[in-house]
């Protein structure tokens, strides 16, 4: 081989070297710029997560908190219905009339909620109109899926005492329609002898009730009984056992159809 074959082979392999070399550095600046793109997704990612998560706490305290500090609205209920507490039981409507039903409801309980928002005012105009007599029985069911724990059986309680005063109705009536949400915050007895003031009942002797819990021990013990009733058990999700709301009729429970309430008033049965 002569000298200037070597001399072009050696030019020819430090250029195939210096090519070599150019393909490393432009693989290894583009896996940097990868990389770098890599880092700034996932450093957006968790930004973003933290964020969502952030935005979710608040969501979450200032819906469970939304009743701290609101005065509830009273319910514009006009009814000159007779009403009675019995026990730990309100019977509303006249005493000699046709029908009468007793209603298991909770005043936390959603179920209770849609079913006071679906039959209210048909359950109203029937007492109204003297073919109907409720008996309501107020269910602490849900003493423990409030925050604080307690709202189920404070407003039972109070409600008791608003019957005392000739203002069950309304009462009841004002607690549903701003019911407060399962799991959150219920309202505070400042808030329950506020609702009370607003309806016209002025005696001390409701808001030392309240403050009191003058019904607490009754309602406790009568629930315990209407949950272990046999006859008052439903199949549900989980199994046969008492749950609100529940409506009775001459000792059956009604199945809650559209037209159950005309059912029963118009005296085909339920």
């Amino acid at each position: 081989m002569g000298g200037a074959e070597r001399t072009a082979r050696k030019r020819r392999q430090q250029q195939q070297q210096q090519q070599g070399k150019n393909v490393v550095a432009q693989a290894r600046g583009t896996a940097g710029m990868a990389g770098g793109k890599r880092v700034g997704l996932i450093v957006g990612v968790v930004v973003l997560v933290a964020a969502v998560v952030v935005g979710g706490v608040l969501w979450t305290n200032a819906s469970k908190n939304e009743t701290e500090g609101e005065q509830i609205p009273a319910a514009q209920t006009q009814s000159d219905a007779p009403e009675n507490r019995d026990g730990v039981v309100v019977e509303t409507g006249d005493p000699d009339a046709p029908t009468t039903i007793d209603v298991y409801a909770d005043f936390l309980c959603p179920a209770c909620g849609s079913f006071y928002e679906q039959f209210g005012e048909p359950i109203q105009e029937k007492v109204d109109d003297g073919s109907l007599l409720v008996r309501t029985h107020p269910v602490p069911m849900l003493v423990e899926a409030s925050d604080p724990p307690g709202y189920s059986l404070d407003a039972a309680n109070a409600s008791l005492l608003a019957a005392d005063e000739g203002e069950f109705t309304a009462f009841h009536d004002s607690l549903f329609q701003n019911q407060p949400a399962e799991g959150g915050r219920g309202y505070s007895d400042d808030q329950l002898i506020q609702l009370g003031r607003d309806l016209g009942i002025e005696s001390d002797a409701f808001a030392q009730g309240i403050r009191n819990g003058e019904y607490d021990d009754q309602l406790t013990s009568e629930f315990e009984k209407t949950a272990s009733n046999p006859d008052l058990m439903q199949e549900g999700p989980r199994g046969k056992g008492f749950s609100t709301p529940t409506v009775t009729h001459e000792g059956e429970i009604v199945q809650l159809t559209d037209n159950w309430l005309e059912q029963l008033t118009s005296g085909s049965g339920s």
